[in-house]
């Protein structure tokens, strides 16, 4: 599977939007950018209005579920993946209810994350069933 679109990773961890950026890219992403805090990823997606946005849950100054609330204000038809480094049930959940597409734990081995990456992405992009 090829992807076009462009791709906003935001983590607090400099090391977990590098791993992200590789997997992406392995995915065909050509433009990628990155955040790392709610208050940048709202600048950036304001200014670049990326295809799809892979939102940590934990973060300082503004957690992802906050930032995943006030970008479906600024863009209702924005495509929100969530990152989690817990599965913390309660914040999946309303991570969901809030318009994730989906959610995907950080631990996870590289071929699954990407796996799942990608079966999201062509769920939501090509029409096919949301995972």
């Amino acid at each position: 599977m090829s992807f076009n679109g462009s791709i906003l990773i935001v983590d607090d961890e400099p090391h977990i939007r590098k791993f992200v950026t590789l997997l992406v890219r392995q995915l065909g992403a050509p433009t990628i950018h990155e955040a790392a805090d709610g208050e940048e990823a709202l600048a950036i997606y304001d200014r670049e209005r990326p295809d799809l946005v892979l939102l940590d849950i934990s973060m300082p100054l503004m957690d992802g579920l906050e930032a995943l609330q006030r970008l479906r204000i600024m863009d209702p038809d924005a495509t929100v993946i969530m990152l989690t480094s817990m599965a913390n049930r309660q914040s999946v959940e309303q991570a969901l209810e809030h318009g994730a597409v989906n959610y995907l734990r950080k631990d996870l081995p590289k071929d699954e994350m990407l796996k799942a990456l990608a079966e999201t992405i062509a769920a939501v992009f090509d029409g096919g069933e949301k995972p």
